[in-house]
């Protein structure tokens, strides 16, 4: 059996943290749910955590403002220790200091690698307007991104499949990786000082399909009885 801690970082609750919970464990603005987080963007009902062979499974229970972790929009999620978990104006901290600290040790990084809600980088080849604010920086503007999902650990594969879902999956797999090597193929190196690459345009519109085609691909894996669902 799998204890979950969570750790109140941002909301009216911060600094609270919750010990040894026992999944199922449910989040929401209401008094019932085993978190309680006193913020209207919450859902009553907002998610919950549940155990599933060993791992701990976040599931957004149609919440009218949605939940992120890490910065990206989420209904179906396994956490991992370091995660962070955004309802509403509140930011929950996924996994003891232990576990995090774990985490990081097997990825050889460090915890505060692994656990920043934002990361930025800088674009050398755009010149920061003279009424430019004061996060630009000199090279060039510096954007703010989400931080990553996963911090270069791949996800392991689904086991228990049957047949026809391992050949499905190794189609949608094959799809994706032959657009990609197409862009990879028919690039081109332009400026080695500046280690800038060239696109193809039609190879680029190619890959922005691909975009398209994984984010329905997620929305049908986690709601399989919508409407627009392809499964």
């Amino acid at each position: 059996m799998a204890f979950v801690t969570l750790s109140v970082l941002e909301g009216l609750e911060r600094g609270r943290v919750y010990r040894n919970l026992q999944p199922p464990i449910t989040i929401g603005r209401e008094e019932v749910n085993d978190v309680q987080l006193n913020d209207e963007r919450i859902s009553r009902l907002h998610a919950k955590l549940q155990e599933d062979h060993g791992n701990i499974i976040f599931t957004d229970l149609n919440s009218t403002n949605g939940s992120r972790v890490n910065g990206h929009p989420v209904q179906l999620h396994v956490m991992r220790p370091g995660d962070h978990l955004q309802l509403g104006r509140c930011t929950l901290l996924f996994g003891s200091a232990e576990e995090i600290s774990d985490r990081a040790r097997s990825l050889g990084i460090t915890v505060n690698e692994l656990m920043p809600i934002s990361r930025t980088f800088t674009r050398p080849d755009v010149s920061p307007p003279a009424s430019a604010p004061g996060f630009f920086a000199e090279a060039g503007r510096t954007d703010h991104l989400p931080a990553s999902m996963f911090c270069g650990e791949c996800p392991p594969l689904p086991e228990n499949l049957t047949p026809i879902q391992r050949t499905r999956l190794a189609d949608l797999l094959l799809y994706a990786s032959e657009t990609l090597m197409q862009i990879v193929l028919t690039s081109a190196e332009t400026n080695p000082s500046e280690a800038t690459v060239t696109v193809d345009w039609a190879r680029f519109q190619n890959l922005l399909r691909l975009q398209k085609d994984i984010a329905g691909w997620i929305r049908t894996t986690c709601n399989p009885n919508s409407e627009d669902s392809d499964l």
